[in-house]
């Protein structure tokens, strides 16, 4: 059977800066190279887009909701939902890819009576990341529905069986592209940093991410008032963080605002926002912190890694243990530890050159380890068999 004419919708809330919009884009390439017709559907509008949409694949954006569907909030689910079921027939989809929660489980429902398979991608660890009771419900009845399940990890996937049913399951932990791809906007760190007051031979610490609370970059920026008198040249870079708040809360203005006992070292601790360059910004580091509380699976820890990082990262459910092999390319810490361990922890590295270069060496071995090439084989031998059959009963 060719591949022509089959259509393949993926569904994401955004493409905005993030892991999970990453990869969206990377299945979505992955799909148009091997000859199907990829949709890429949107809640937010492309205002919101981050990164470039790859060649072939159809960029669409969900209709804005009528006044009175926003009047009636949750109480419009079932319109939203036939409103979604009718583009899919108009579309004529072949196969549905729901990529965070609340887009699979819409998905779910409008694929229900379509007879479309529908393929759902968690992309966070379920029992810490929160969705609000309404939306568990939905989850609870939709989930097992699913043709397939693809889990960054083990522990993602027996959650998910245990507490969803979700029984066809594929393991599919995220890919890593080296040389690492680069995006607008580009920012050099030496003259961004170099305008801040920092030599060119500063130590770095580096943080990446877009939710200061989930990333843990309060206890980062604890654990550095505490290194920072050690190392008067110490400097820490969070990346990611836009100057716009985040549900309400300005995240650059909240960590600052722990160091008001230490107010010396605020123009020591940086926030670039969003850069699309992100591998210039790890050679610059001389330590990557992963503080997170929890992940789905920590892309910035595995690309940190592929640019040859010395990284320490906390062992928080799901994900980091996948990727480091404490003292061996990296460190890895109990999610518990306390803050006098991290502090002396990450002192130590600062102060030996060595053990940060042979870490940075032996990490780099997730290059092969999550090479593209290996990961859309095991994808697209999953997904073969779901077309093979909707396009069987379709006569196509």
């Amino acid at each position: 059977m060719t591949s022509n004419g089959r259509r393949v919708v993926l569904y994401i809330d955004s493409l905005k800066l993030g892991g999970a919009e990453r990869v969206t884009l990377t299945w979505a390439q992955w799909l148009r190279e091997a000859g199907w017709q990829p949709l890429l559907l949107t809640r937010k509008p492309r205002s919101w887009d981050f990164y470039p949409i790859p060649a072939g694949v159809i960029r669409v954006v969900e209709p804005t909701d009528a006044t009175w569907m926003r009047r009636l909030g949750p109480v419009a689910f079932p319109f939203r939902i036939r409103r979604l079921c009718r583009w899919l027939q108009r579309e004529r989809v072949d196969l549905a890819i729901g990529i965070t929660s609340l887009p699979a489980i819409k998905l779910l429902f409008a694929c229900r009576g379509l007879g479309v398979p529908c393929v759902v991608s968690e992309r966070n660890y379920p029992p810490l990341k929160r969705i609000g009771l309404i939306w568990s419900a939905l989850r609870r009845l939709s989930y097992p529905w699913a043709a397939l399940h693809l889990v960054q990890t083990q522990a993602v996937g027996q959650w998910l069986t245990q507490h969803l049913r979700a029984q066809r399951q594929l393991l599919l932990p995220n890919p890593v592209q080296w040389p690492l791809p680069a995006f607008h906007p580009r920012l050099d760190p030496e003259p961004w940093l170099a305008a801040a007051g920092v030599r060119s031979d500063d130590p770095v610490l580096l943080a990446v991410g877009t939710k200061a609370e989930q990333k843990g970059f309060d206890r980062l920026v604890r654990w550095f008032g505490e290194l920072a008198p050690r190392h008067p040249r110490l400097q820490l870079v969070i990346v990611g963080l836009d100057e716009q708040p985040y549900h309400g809360r300005d995240q650059q203005a909240d960590l600052l605002a722990l160091l008001r006992d230490q107010p010396e070292l605020r123009s020591r601790l940086h926030f670039p926002g969003r850069v699309g360059n992100l591998a210039a910004w790890y050679a610059r580091s001389q330590i990557f912190v992963l503080s997170s509380r929890y992940e789905g699976f920590p892309n910035v820890l595995l690309e940190a890694m592929a640019a040859g990082c010395c990284c320490v990262a906390a062992d928080c459910p799901q994900g980091p243990a996948d990727l480091v092999d404490d003292g061996v390319n990296g460190v890895l810490l109990p999610l518990e530890t306390d803050d006098q361990t991290w502090v002396e922890q990450l002192d130590r590295l600062l102060c030996t050159a060595a053990s940060r270069v042979r870490f940075g060496a032996a990490a780099t071995a997730v290059r092969e380890r999550y090479a593209p090439t290996r990961l859309r084989r095991n994808l697209m031998e999953a997904l073969e068999p779901l077309l093979a059959n909707r396009l069987d009963r379709r006569g196509g």
